[in-house]
């Protein structure tokens, strides 16, 4: 729709300051209220089945009733607008329907403020300085969890049945449960499509992060259509492995090696760090197994005497370090990390980081789903080489991915 020039100029030819156009009696509101009122009478004559004063109208059996004055939110502003009445009572608005108090799009724009993490004190602060529109607490919790039902919708929507990859996460949220603040790990799996799009499978919350509560997630994952995941990556949570091998027996468990370094420097005085982690290097970057296993022993041999615990601990998940070691190096810099649903999990730290708690768990999910939501329409092209990367799982896992 294009709006004609020349009645814009006409609408322009008495506006002598900017205040005028954007302020608080300005023509933006004043149009909005002439648009709102002319299609309510609009709808008032359709329902009726003739125009205003139009004769024919007479012994009709109902007819206009005066009007009822109401205030109206909108992105402009507060405006007030009359609504239509028929005396017989069965006109039903379709723009504005009745005990509606906010015009479309309002709602959005306080639930866009909300996505950015800004707490509903900032909200109203910020609508008031902008719109010179106060609104309630109330309004903007009944705005925004209007999303619980779309969450609701999104953590059971059906998934693909294969995905090639997947990364497995939790972060904290602080969240008051019947007077006592505590915190709740929300479980986040980031999954890896065949296209090589990531999209979050779904978010999960419990008292805390454990491999009984991650099983419990996987078959969730299995009832919503997932039968294969090729490759997993996760951190070192103990128990975790086990739960994916449960539910997903062909799956290859690859522990994060950056997760092993931090483990591995915590023991470490931080004059030796450098060092050490040199030295660490030559395991996680060998061409095979082979080397891998010579470049532990040779660290052993430097470090063992200092550090006994780095080394056992590398063994220890040996067989869960290695995995990435077996794939060309284009798909070995997607999955010897999480670092892609780490990066997620710090913008969603940002967002949450000016609450010090949730009053309730739906309202910690109903924020990082609108977070999630934002951060995800950016996720538009595929992983770096990704149909080389394919190409390889195609072979290496021979007859579950079909290209």
């Amino acid at each position: 729709m294009t709006i004609d020039p020349k009645l814009i100029d006409q609408l322009l030819a008495t506006v002598e300051d900017p205040s005028e156009i954007l302020g608080k009696g300005g023509l933006l509101k004043q149009l909005t209220k002439a648009v709102v009122e002319r299609v309510l009478e609009a709808e008032l004559t359709e329902h009726l089945g003739y125009d205003k004063h139009d004769p024919s109208g007479a012994g009709s059996g109902n007819s206009r009733n005066g009007k009822t004055n109401k205030k109206l939110l909108t992105d402009k502003g507060r405006v007030g607008i009359d609504v239509p009445r028929d005396r017989a009572g069965t006109f039903e608005p379709q723009l504005v329907k009745k005990h509606q108090r906010r015009l479309e799009g309002f709602d959005d724009k306080v639930i866009s403020l909300y996505a950015r993490g800004m707490t509903v004190r900032e909200i109203q602060g910020h609508l008031l300085e902008l719109y010179g529109t106060e609104v309630s607490p109330d309004l903007i919790s009944r705005a925004t969890s209007a999303v619980l039902e779309d969450v609701r919708a999104w953590q059971t929507r059906p998934l693909d049945a294969v995905w090639p990859i997947v990364y497995l996460d939790g972060i904290v949220v602080k969240v008051r449960d019947h007077g006592v603040v505590s915190n709740h790990t929300v479980y986040i799996v980031l999954g890896v499509n065949m296209l090589g799009i990531k999209e979050v499978l779904g978010l999960w919350m419990a008292q805390n992060e454990g491999a009984k509560f991650w099983l419990e997630v996987l078959t969730d994952l299995r009832n919503r259509g997932v039968t294969d995941i090729l490759i997993a990556c996760c951190d070192g949570l103990k128990g975790l492995p086990e739960a994916i091998g449960a539910s997903f027996p062909e799956t290859v468990v690859q522990t994060c090696i950056v997760h092993m370094l931090r483990n591995s420097l915590r023991y470490v005085p931080w004059k030796q760090r450098k060092q050490v982690a040199r030295d660490l290097r030559p395991i996680y970057t060998a061409l095979n197994v082979q080397e891998a296993e010579k470049a532990l022993e040779d660290f052993e041999q430097t470090w063992g005497t200092s550090y006994p615990t780095i080394g056992r601990s590398w063994r220890a998940n040996w067989d869960r370090v290695i995995p990435f070691l077996s794939f060309p190096h284009e798909l070995r810099r997607v999955i010897y990390t999480t670092n892609a649903i780490e990066a997620l999990n710090r913008q969603l730290r940002k967002i949450i980081k000016n609450r010090g708690h949730f009053p309730s768990d739906d309202a910690a999910m109903k924020l990082l789903y609108l977070a999630l939501d934002r951060a995800s329409r950016k996720w538009t092209m595929p992983v770096r080489n990704w149909g080389l990367a394919l190409n390889q799982l195609a072979i290496h896992f021979d007859g579950r991915v079909v290209l």
